[in-house]
């Protein structure tokens, strides 16, 4: 792919795709972002899946403007933690993170790849694979990887593999998880051996910006809401366990790569992790500060556009990251209830793996 930077048009920016090749004489019209209100539009479209738009905000201390990889590569090289959130199993997502990845190990060799997707218990597995003492259908099964492991995050281990860069197995068990949600923070305290290791040795459930956000995603997804006849009290309980699980992956994923950095100092980490996780610099952010006072963390947020030929964000977005990422809408899941039902019976043995069993 030619380097876009070598092009003349004004803003050093443009949005890319995974298979766009642009040449010296080619005329690329400048991309502009307008505001309205609390809303901003990007003047070119997203025109597939493939497509993407980066937005840098600096967190809402720069007005929105487009920029290219390679700009964000080189502004995120000077940080020591980088997160990039995805959205699950969205290509452009996965693309740009495996692109981020690769571009900042060839500006700083001393690299590590930490990930949500895989849990602390199975950090043997991913090292195994990584040395190349099992192959990678056992990596899957073993390592208990994500059903869409081939498509989203094969690149980035793989790169990692050739590389000889260490990956964090970060998350908290997913059963462990439940069991927090359902018993509340003090499950852990039930924990011995190694299996408390896999869980974060202190959880951070003060009140603040992470907990009335969180709060507030409960208040606003049916399926995650508290409601019924019960007291405001039993109601409030089952919020704090619910945030209290949250919270258990966030500090268990920051404890992970505060752990490795204190172990080797100098390396950066790239973490990847749900949106939610980091954006704003909350969650999983917040909770590495304050294991490592002072230490310079960046995060590219993504945003899925509600209408790609006309792509959108809010002034509310803007704070999100150092820089969003703009890409094509998904498919709904379902339309009819029944289908959602269906879903829910096919898919009941995996939604049984991770109901507390401890």
């Amino acid at each position: 792919m030619t380097n876009l930077k070598t092009l003349a048009f004004g803003v050093a920016a443009i949005y890319l795709t995974a298979c766009t090749t642009v040449t010296n004489d080619t005329k690329v019209p400048k991309v502009s972002v307008t505001q309205n209100g609390d809303q901003f539009t990007v003047s070119a479209p997203i025109n597939s899946f493939s497509d993407f738009i980066l937005i840098e905000t600096q967190l809402g201390n720069v007005a929105p403007r487009v920029v290219d990889m390679d700009t964000v590569v080189a502004d995120l090289a000077g940080y020591d933690a980088i997160f990039i959130g995805e959205a699950h199993g969205h290509a452009a997502s996965h693309y740009v993170q495996s692109k981020i990845f690769s571009g900042l190990h060839a500006k700083y060799t001393d690299m590590t790849l930490s990930m949500e997707q895989f849990e602390r218990s199975q950090q043997s597995v991913v090292d195994d694979y990584l040395a190349g003492k099992i192959g990678e259908e056992t990596l899957i099964h073993d390592g208990k990887a994500w059903p869409h492991y081939r498509s989203s995050y094969r690149p980035l281990v793989e790169f990692a593999k050739t590389n000889g860069l260490p990956v964090i197995a970060s998350e908290i068990p997913g059963n462990m998880v439940s069991c927090i949600g359902e018993r509340g923070p003090d499950f852990l305290n039930t924990l011995k051996g190694e299996p408390r290791s896999w869980a974060a040795d202190k959880l951070h459930l003060e009140d603040g910006a992470y907990k009335d956000k969180y709060y507030a995603f409960l208040a606003a997804v049916p399926s995650h809401s508290v409601g019924g006849d019960e007291s405001e009290a039993e109601k409030e309980k089952k919020r704090f366990y619910r945030y209290a699980a949250q919270v258990s992956r966030d500090d268990t994923m920051a404890e992970s790569i505060a752990n490795h950095m204190k172990a080797n100092p100098g390396r950066k980490v790239m973490h990847i992790d749900g949106s939610f996780h980091s954006a704003g610099l909350l969650g999983t952010p917040e909770r590495l500060e304050i294991r490592i006072p002072g230490v310079k963390m960046a995060n590219v947020h993504p945003i899925i556009v509600d209408d790609p030929k006309n792509p959108t964000f809010n002034a509310k977005d803007v704070g999100e990251g150092q820089y969003l990422l703009l890409i094509y809408p998904v498919p709904k899941r379902f339309v009819q209830m029944k289908n959602i039902s269906a879903f829910i019976a096919r898919t009941k043995d995996k939604i049984d793996e991770n109901r507390c069993g401890y």
